[in-house]
């Protein structure tokens, strides 16, 4: 029995397997738990397998890999294309086995366990911020009932807040002080939270060959240089940084049809999070770079004469990726052009 390649769809418990010979014939259709199916394809002759990337999927992938296969994770939007007729289990299996096959199809790289542990940090810390600005939103809005408002921002919130619930002379009941006091508390355990897992990502940053080599560039902090890393690895999955630009979404919506192009606004495609931080990087660049000294500087200023400030912030968003990948996938550390050198591109 000849098998061309082999679809996976995966479950929390169970799995459907499905291969295809040489004329896209089905000449398996199985049904396994995890176990069964790791048994299984140990005793298949090495072949080519895919898999929709997802939960689990990483997992899967190193231990199919280490049986000696060819393991491919395909984005799960590209094998809709592929599905024929009712959707079920084994019709997205067969679809993924012919997807898997096609050359020009997008994959994504296999991450290693410190990439996914990476990952998981920066997951629980976002989580965190978010908590936390839901508690502060949630004291400003008890304290705006009661009269007292403070200016945008955090900061003049907490420097007040003990003086709040301490000050007798506030119209605040018995009642609400405690309440205020408990989400004051929160939010004080929260930051110290999120403070400690900024310390654990800045000692990875720093101890990393790669994510030191990421925060030479402007706007690029320990914060952007580990979520690279976890996201993407040496950055093999891109052939150039344009297309790691692209897959930000830090690149203009294409909308053109009778050969008249149309560019709208971003695409906002692939990692939200990593965007986001490239956006807040990019937005400390602009503040901070000196624009004499350098040519990324030189760069931002010209293009500030001609568009709007949040125009030039994703600007050098999709600038400072592409820099990202250049550094990633060369191995070399970051090297500003001098001022005499061309900057316009």
């Amino acid at each position: 029995m000849q098998i061309q390649s082999v679809g996976i769809d995966l479950g929390k418990t169970t799995f459907h397997l499905v291969a295809l010979n040489g004329h896209s014939q089905v000449v398996i259709r199985k049904k396994f738990s995890r176990q069964q199916l790791l048994v299984f394809t140990a005793t298949l002759p090495s072949s080519l397998v895919g898999m929709e990337a997802g939960v689990g999927s990483h997992f899967l992938g190193r231990a199919l890999r280490e049986q000696g296969h060819e393991v491919r994770l395909i984005p799960a939007q590209f094998v809709r294309p592929f599905v024929k007729s009712n959707k079920n289990d084994y019709c997205d299996a067969e679809a993924i086995a012919e997807a898997v096959e096609r050359e020009n199809m997008r994959f994504v790289p296999i991450k290693t366990e410190d990439q996914l542990d990476l990952q998981a940090l920066h997951r629980v810390r976002e989580r965190l911020v978010s908590r936390r600005t839901s508690v502060i939103n949630q004291i400003r809005a008890f304290l705006l009932e009661r009269g007292i408002s403070f200016r945008k921002g955090p900061a003049s919130l907490r420097r007040q807040m003990p003086e709040i619930l301490e000050n007798a002379d506030e119209k605040l009941t018995a009642r609400m002080r405690r309440l205020l006091d408990f989400l004051w508390q929160e939010w004080k355990h929260l930051q110290l939270q999120i403070e400690s897992l900024s310390e654990d990502l800045e000692k990875i940053a720093n101890s990393d060959a790669a994510c030191v080599r990421l925060q030479q560039i402007p706007g690029v902090g320990p914060l952007v240089a580990t979520a690279v890393v976890s996201a993407i690895g040496n950055g093999a999955a891109f052939h150039k940084g344009r297309q790691f630009a692209a897959w930000l979404g830090l690149v203009p919506r294409q909308w053109s049809t009778g050969g008249k192009p149309k560019l709208l606004g971003i695409s906002k495609r692939g990692n939200p999070y990593l965007r986001k931080m490239f956006i807040h990087g990019a937005r400390a660049a602009v503040l901070r770079v000196k624009r004499e000294g350098s040519c990324l500087g030189q760069w931002m200023s010209g293009l500030e004469s001609r568009a709007a400030r949040n125009v030039v912030i994703v600007a050098t968003a999709n600038k400072l990726a592409r820099i990202s990948w250049a550094v990633l996938s060369s191995g070399n550390d970051y090297r500003p052009l001098h001022p005499a050198v061309d900057c316009s591109s």
